[in-house]
């Protein structure tokens, strides 16, 4: 047989073929005396059953160790591991799949700065009457971040730090006041006298126990430089002010 005329018969392509030359996975036959390789049934048989394992998902490292055992015995082996791989795809488009109807339902996470979980999306539902405020917006942007990269443990005590405090009275109309005083620098400079008395209504918004003891927010990492780097100088002033108030409050 001609090159095309096997892989007409297995059904892949000459390319196909010619690839499977190259990596070691089908014999190369003997040629003719005009130059063309000459094909036989046993080459149809292996890449009849390259094409089949590759179906089944093998890849053609797995598929090389399956042709080199003639006995077959690592077969079993490898459709096991195979078999194993699928189930735990199968069990991550199942849990994905499941976190998409959370987010399609009502009560979704589907928000601005989604998808989010659907606590975090509750509690921006909750910061609705804030939502005229852009430095509230940045705030929304920050909590999603802090969701995407905070371990699950975290998580569930910041959701429950931040919701409690937008329950407790009055806490919504605090948090009013701070972002409209943040909002007012956003063309001021950092010496601006306005900056002092943001800080202090934004520290009187932050929960008790909201950072984390131990935490040194003075120090000028990386994060903390992109972070202020985000903010107007007047803003950036104002939450490093706030961290200091509430560092300077723990130490009293």
């Amino acid at each position: 047989m001609r090159i095309g005329e096997l892989a007409a018969a297995v059904g892949v392509t000459t390319r196909t073929v010619r690839h499977y030359h190259h990596l070691g996975l089908l014999p190369e036959p003997e040629r003719r005396a005009n130059g063309y390789r000459d094909y036989t049934l046993r080459h149809a048989v292996v890449l009849a059953r390259i094409r089949r394992l590759t179906e089944l998902g093998l890849g053609l490292a797995e598929v090389r160790d399956v042709l080199a055992d003639d006995a077959g015995k690592d077969l079993v082996e490898v459709l096991t591991e195979l078999d194993e791989d699928l189930a735990r795809q199968e069990a991550a488009i199942r849990d994905r799949r499941a976190r998409l109807r959370a987010l399609l339902g009502t009560e979704g996470g589907l928000t601005v700065e989604g998808p989010v979980s659907p606590e975090l999306a509750s509690l921006f539902r909750e910061m609705a009457d804030l939502s005229d405020s852009p430095m509230a917006a940045r705030d929304r942007e920050m909590l999603a971040l802090i969701e995407t990269a905070a371990p699950p443990e975290q998580r569930e005590q910041l959701m429950g730090l931040l919701t409690g405090f937008m329950k407790v009275p009055g806490g919504v109309e605090r948090a009013l006041a701070a972002y409209a005083l943040l909002d007012e620098l956003a063309d001021a400079g950092p010496d601006d006298p306005r900056v002092d008395e943001a800080a202090r209504a934004l520290a009187e918004c932050l929960p008790a126990g909201l950072l984390p003891e131990g935490a040194s927010f003075d120090r000028d990492d990386s994060f903390l430089r992109a972070m202020y780097a985000d903010f107007p100088p007047a803003q950036a002033e104002a939450v490093r002010r706030t961290l200091r108030i509430i560092m300077e409050e723990r130490t009293a």
